[in-house]
């Protein structure tokens, strides 16, 4: 993979580290800070394959090195076609105490992480594209393989090890 460092300098930088583990423990989840072991928990043919929650395994989960989560840095990078690396924006809802009808919503920027395997153009200025697959092609169309159109794999997917090519 190919990182954007010069666009997008944190959110390259927390994908790196969340590669190597180098971080450790995080504050939030105490867990390891890194990508070995967590499974891609959403696949969807045509579109995307997503993973990077090593909290929960389910999508629901994730922490960055920063913390809990960080704020986008811009949408500079599009999403041009096959092999984009994009980090992905949970949508919590949180209901309030004093209007239980009325619900705060906010974007966070965590772990988890899509690969594009389609052009996306709807997802720009909604996602931040931080890279792009540059070798290992085969790998994304093979996890493609196994997903469906509910997102869900036929069998699991799970990153046996991750780290940092020099």
């Amino acid at each position: 993979m190919e990182l954007r460092s010069d666009v997008v300098p944190l959110t390259a930088e927390n994908f790196r580290c969340l590669c190597t583990g180098e971080k450790g423990v995080g504050r939030s989840s105490g867990k390891v800070l890194h990508y070995k072991g967590s499974p891609f928990h959403r696949v969807i043919p045509k579109f995307m394959c997503q993973g990077g929650d090593f909290t929960r395994g389910d999508g629901r989960g994730g922490e960055s090195i920063y913390g809990e989560k960080f704020p986008d840095e811009n949408f500079t990078l599009k999403h041009t076609g096959p092999g984009d690396l994009d980090v992905l924006a949970l949508f919590y809802v949180f209901p309030t105490r004093k209007y239980r009808s009325l619900r705060k919503c906010i974007f966070a920027r965590i772990s988890q992480f899509f690969l594009c395997t389609a052009a996306t153009p709807w997802l720009d200025g909604k996602h931040v594209v931080f890279g792009k697959v540059v070798s290992g092609m085969d790998v994304v169309a093979a996890i493609e393989q196994v997903g469906s159109e509910q997102g869900r794999t036929r069998v699991p997917v799970v990153i046996s090890d991750s780290g940092q090519l020099r």
